[in-house]
């Protein structure tokens, strides 16, 4: 799992590569710790790359949004698959992001 991550003058974006399942969640939480930096910006996460998403990763995506919103930020979600966007869905997630 990778996360590359992208500053733009008023928006981050962080693009997915991969698998985020538990293991990688563990990893990659200093990168999201990072997107979280930025929580009072746009913060696109470009899934377009990313293959899969476990619980754990769920909950990073809620941590995020939940500082994001705390400091009047946005977390924009773009580019997933429909196995991705099912998730999101079954989870009720969708209703929290807006989906690009």
């Amino acid at each position: 799992m990778e996360i590359i991550i992208k500053e733009n003058a008023n928006s981050i974006e962080g693009h997915f590569v991969g698998r985020l399942d538990t293991v990688a969640a563990t990893k990659v939480g200093s990168e999201m710790a990072k997107l979280g930096e930025y929580a009072d910006r746009e913060i696109l996460l470009d899934f377009a790359e990313l293959e899969f998403i476990s619980s754990s990763g769920l909950r990073l995506l809620l941590m995020l949004n939940k500082q994001s919103k705390a400091k009047k930020g946005k977390v924009i979600i773009a580019n997933a698959s429909d196995d991705i966007k099912h998730v999101l869905k079954l989870t009720g997630f969708i209703s929290l992001f807006e989906i690009r």
